[in-house]
């Protein structure tokens, strides 16, 4: 029979039955678009694979990108945020026993430690009158863009837990850092740039990797460390002699064989390998001309300090070339954020002033001013600060306390404090120019709204679009989340 008039007299019970295959194929397509798993043909070298493309939120979103200014070790609250005339009139004396029986420290010897006050001067900055010390004059006025919150605690006391449950939600290994849970409910708006790019300066978190850990999400989500010196990631140049073209050819053997791979053993890390080789590919045109600064303006380049010096200093903080290093960083967040990277980490370490505080504090606080007030400036003179969530903070506090270790000079520092800590937030629908929660008059509890850290996990996710009871990931049998088992959104956060 002819094939035309075979068409013709095709029964309506096998139309129904071939359309409804084909929806079945296009609803298919759409979930599987949703999962990141489909991103239309073309898509990573023709795979039809894209694990960061972008995603649709939960709801209308106020944020597109986040840039979280890590101060790894934990700076003093005391003496840079939150104001304690009442200590400073107690400084040398100790602390009432009954607030310090269950109480556990890093270091500090409880029968002997006192009250430690604090010589930065504090005085009122902006419209707002937020008040903020001498040490951040030029974030003090970024005032009325801050929402400045005192009123931080979180479960742990040391580094290492304190930073995963700050970047993770928990304090345990293996669980998804913010950033992983980002590009996995959105994917990316670069694509040929990672969607999670992290910058480091000054000797490091004790939490390294496992800071920017995809954890059991697919690797395609986890954080991408880019390099200070030469090429941002090692051999993302070809070798010398290696032809353009002999390049592609070999991913795209490569691929393939990913590919059978995949047919055969259903494992969604083939499909991150594959995403990863044509993302390298797109990379090694984009990633030399974002590093590549010649483009910015004198005037830019000054009011980030990219070619600041710094005197030695015998300091944690210290290492050679910091003062440059973390400008450029922060420039270099401006930068990626622009073509369309979901998360920055900028990392710096360390703030851990056991002993020696001024000294510490002085100088990171140099370092880190000047660059942070200009990202915060740049942003907002661009139209960029509208959608883009900055967050300044680290794991935990300081105590009022003097440390007073053994065999160390006494009360020249402070140790690890989690029950009532500062940080702050700008831009991405956050709500500027005000103070949330305080604490008591010598800064060592919480007194008035409580923010904990899956408290703010939850708020921005809320500015993303995202809320965080939806945004889960089925692993071993369970629904996980960034927020775990807690977490509420902060409505006075939001503009």
């Amino acid at each position: 029979m002819d094939p035309v008039e075979a068409r013709i007299i095709q029964s309506r019970r096998d139309f129904l039955t071939s359309a409804a295959s084909g929806l079945g194929g296009i609803a298919l397509i759409g979930l599987l678009a949703q999962k990141g798993l489909y991103a239309g043909s073309g898509t990573s070298g023709g795979t039809g694979v894209n694990p960061l493309a972008p995603k649709p939120p939960h709801f209308a979103p106020k944020a597109k990108s986040c840039i979280f200014l890590f101060m790894a070790g934990a700076p003093s609250q005391i003496d840079i945020f939150d104001p304690k005339p009442k200590l400073n009139e107690m400084d040398g004396q100790p602390m009432p026993e009954s607030m310090l029986e269950k109480v556990r420290f890093a270091f500090i010897e409880k029968d002997s430690a006192v009250l430690k006050g604090s010589g930065a001067k504090f005085k009122k900055h902006g419209e707002c009158g937020m008040e903020l010390s001498n040490y951040l004059p030029h974030v003090a006025t970024c005032a009325d863009d801050i929402a400045l919150i005192r009123s931080m605690h979180t479960e742990t006391f040391n580094h290492h837990p304190g930073q995963l449950m700050m970047n993770t939600g928990v304090p345990t290994f293996g669980r998804p850092s913010m950033g992983s849970w980002l590009n996995y409910g959105l994917g990316s708006e670069s694509d040929n740039l990672p969607g999670y790019v992290v910058l480091t300066a000054g000797r490091g978190a004790s939490g390294g990797a496992s800071n920017w850990s995809s954890g059991f999400l697919p690797s395609t989500y986890q954080g991408v460390l880019f390099r200070n010196q030469g090429d941002p990631v090692l051999n993302l140049a070809n070798p010398e002699g290696l032809p353009h073209e002999c390049q592609r050819y070999s991913l795209d053997t490569l691929r393939q064989l990913n590919e059978e791979h995949h047919r055969l053993a259903r494992d969604p890390e083939i499909l991150a390998r594959i995403a990863s080789y044509e993302l390298a590919y797109r990379m090694q045109s984009a990633a030399p001309e974002l590093i590549d600064l010649s483009g910015e303006d004198e005037k830019t380049l000054e009011s980030y300090g990219v070619n600041r010096t710094e005197k030695e200093v015998k300091t944690r903080g210290y290492e050679k070339g910091v003062f440059s290093t973390f400008s450029r960083n922060c420039l270099l967040a401006r930068r990626l954020v622009e073509r369309g990277v979901r998360f920055v980490n900028i990392y710096h370490a360390s703030w851990d002033h056991h002993s020696e505080l001024d000294k510490g504090l002085s100088f990171n606080c140099r370092m880190a001013d000047q660059p942070v007030a200009a990202l915060l400036k740049d942003l907002k003179q661009r139209g960029l600060l509208d959608e883009t969530l900055v967050i300044w903070g680290a794991e935990f506090g300081r105590t009022p306390l003097g440390e007073n270790r053994v065999g160390r000079d006494s009360n020249t520092g402070r140790d690890h404090h989690p029950y009532a800590f500062s940080i702050f937030m700008a831009g991405g629908g956050i709500k500027g120019g005000q103070v949330i929660g305080k604490t008591d008059e010598i800064g060592w509890n919480v007194v008035e709204d409580p923010i904990s850290v899956n408290d703010l996990h939850a708020t921005a996710l809320h500015l993303f679009g995202l809320d965080h009871l939806g945004l889960t990931y089925r692993f071993q049998g369970r629904d996980f989340r960034l927020t775990d088992v807690a977490g509420k959104v902060v409505d006075k956060l939001l503009a």
